[in-house]
C-alpha cells in the first residue's frame, strides 16, 4: 500500500512536459550584483529549468529550432519572487469572530483563488506558515499536479504552539473546548508533533514562540514555549531535513528561539539591541512583515477585527518598523515575508517600498525576495535566480525596479517553470 501511495505522490508532483522556451527582453536585474544587465536571452528546457542565460556581450547560444519564443520587448525581467510568510487559506477581509460564519471547507476553497492572485502578483514560490487541516499541503498537491494555478508552496500545515497560546484556539468558553491538534506542553510532545506534521506533508515547521496580534487573551510579546521545547522542535526538524520558523514578537521569545537554533524569526517586532546583535552573529534570519500595519489599522474595524487585536497592532506596528531598520543596519540577514492573509492576497509587492523606506536599498529588498529567500528555504539550486539549473520562474516589469521598487507592485508578466502564467500586460 505504501509503495502505491509513494508512486501516486510522485505522479501528482511531476511537472507537465513542456517545449523549450526562449525568453528575450530589453533588460534583466542581476539579483546577485544588484545591477541592470541588457539584452538577456533565457533558454528554458523541456524540464522547465533554465538551460542557458546570456546577456549583452556574451556568446549567443545555439537555440533549439522548435523552441517557443517569448519576446517581452522593452521590459525588465527578474527571477520569480519568493514570499516567506503567507497564509493562503486565510482572508484579511474576514476578521474576529466573523470567520465562524463559514464552514470549515470554505477556507480551502478560497485558498485556490488566493494562490492564483499570489502567482499573478509575481510570487512563484511561497512559504505557507500555518494552515488548519493541512489545507496548504492539499493546495500544494493540486498546484503541483497541474489542477489549479499557483506558486510553489513550502507548506507547514498546523503551527505548533502551547496550550492557550497564539497557535491554540482561544476566545471560547470551556464548554466549546477545541484545542489545536498542534498544541504541545513538553519537549517530548514537541518532538512527536514535528514527526506527525512531517508524516502528513509539512515541509517546514512553524512554531508560536510568543503571543500575537490576532490571538485573544494573551500578551503580544509574552514568551509561550520554553527553551527545551524550542530546542526539541529544532533538533527533530533538522534531523528530518526541515527548517523551522518561529512566530516571535517579544524580545525574550526571539532571543530564546535564536538560542534554540530556530532558522527564521517571523515578525521580530520587539528585539532589543543585544538580541539583534545575537541574530547578526548567529546569522539567524529575520522575516519582518512591515507593510501590513497600514492595512490592519485602516480596515480592521470594518473587517471585524476585535478591539483587543487592533490595540495590539497600534502598540507594535511602529516599533516593528524601527526594529527592522536597526536589524538591517546591524547586518542581520533579512527575508521578504508579508503575512499575506492579514492583508489582501496579491498585494504582496507593496512591502518592497516599505523595506526601502525603512533602511534597505531596492537591490537589498529584491535580494531578500530572491537569493536570500532561496537560501533560507534550502533551495538555492531551484529558485531565487535565473542561472542554469534553476526553475524557469521569471517575472517582468516595465521600467527599472532598482530605480523605482514600486514597479514590483504591478508585475506585467509571470512565467513559472517555462509556462506563461500571466501574459505581458
Amino acid at each position: 500500500m505504501m509503495k502505491y501511495l509513494t508512486a501516486l505522490s510522485l505522479v501528482l508532483a511531476a511537472p507537465a512536459a513542456a517545449e523549450p522556451v526562449v525568453v528575450t527582453a530589453a533588460h534583466m536585474v542581476d539579483v546577485a550584483s544588484g545591477r541592470l544587465l541588457d539584452d538577456p536571452v533565457v533558454l528554458i528546457g523541456e524540464d522547465g529549468r533554465v538551460a542557458s542565460l546570456v546577456t549583452r556581450g556574451g556568446a549567443r547560444p545555439v537555440l533549439p529550432a522548435d523552441a517557443k519564443r517569448v519576446d517581452l520587448g522593452d521590459a525588465t525581467i527578474l527571477p520569480g519572487l519568493i514570499d516567506m510568510h503567507v497564509h493562503l487559506t486565510a482572508l484579511a477581509e474576514i476578521g474576529g469572530y466573523r470567520n465562524l460564519e463559514y464552514t470549515d471547507s470554505f477556507w480551502g476553497a478560497v485558498g485556490v483563488a488566493n494562490a492564483k492572485k499570489t502567482l499573478e502578483a509575481g510570487f512563484t514560490t511561497v512559504r505557507n506558515v500555518g494552515a488548519q487541516d493541512f489545507q496548504d499541503v492539499g493546495l500544494r498537491q493540486a498546484i503541483d499536479g497541474g489542477y489549479v494555478p499557483g506558486p510553489r508552496i513550502v507548506a507547514a500545515g498546523w503551527a505548533i504552539g502551547a496550550t492557550g497560546g497564539h497557535c491554540d484556539n482561544g476566545g471560547f468558553p470551556p464548554s466549546m473546548e477545541k484545542p489545536s491538534p498542534a498544541v504541545v506542553d513538553s519537549p517530548e510532545a514537541a518532538r512527536a508533533k514535528v514527526r506527525w506534521l512531517h508524516k502528513y506533508g509539512a515541509r517546514v515547521v512553524k512554531i508560536c514562540a510568543t503571543g500575537g496580534v490576532f490571538s485573544i487573551g494573551d500578551s503580544v510579546g509574552a514568551q509561550q514555549l520554553s527553551l527545551p521545547e524550542m530546542k526539541a522542535i529544532a533538533e527533530e526538524a533538522h534531523m528530518l531535513g526541515l527548517k523551522v520558523a518561529a512566530h516571535a514578537h517579544g524580545n525574550e521569545g526571539i532571543r530564546t528561539a535564536i538560542e534554540a537554533g530556530i532558522d527564521t524569526i517571523e515578525h521580530a517586532s520587539l528585539a532589543d539591541d543585544a538580541t539583534i546583535a545575537l541574530a547578526a552573529k548567529s546569522k539567524t534570519w529575520f522575516d519582518m512583515d512591515i507593510y501590513n500595519d497600514d492595512y490592519i489599522l485602516e480596515t480592521g474595524e470594518k473587517n471585524g477585527t476585535l478591539p483587543e487585536n487592533l490595540a495590539k497592532e497600534k502598540m507594535i506596528g511602529r516599533l516593528q518598523r524601527e526594529t527592522f531598520r536597526k536589524a538591517v543596519k546591524a547586518g542581520v540577514p533579512m527575508l521578504f515575508g508579508t503575512d499575506g492573509g492579514v492583508y489582501p492576497h496579491g498585494d504582496n509587492g507593496r512591502q518592497f517600498a516599505k523595506m526601502v523606506e525603512w533602511g534597505m536599498t531596492p537591490a537589498q529588498a529584491i535580494r531578500a525576495a530572491t537569493l536570500s529567500a532561496a537560501e533560507a528555504l534550502g533551495q538555492t539550486a531551484d529558485v531565487g535566480a535565473l542561472t542554469p539549473g534553476h526553475y524557469g520562474d521569471l517575472i517582468a516589469v516595465h521600467g527599472n525596479p532598482l530605480a523605482d521598487v514600486r514597479l514590483l507592485e504591478k508585475v506585467a508578466f509571470v512565467m513559472k517553470g517555462g509556462k506563461v502564467e500571466k501574459p505581458l500586460q
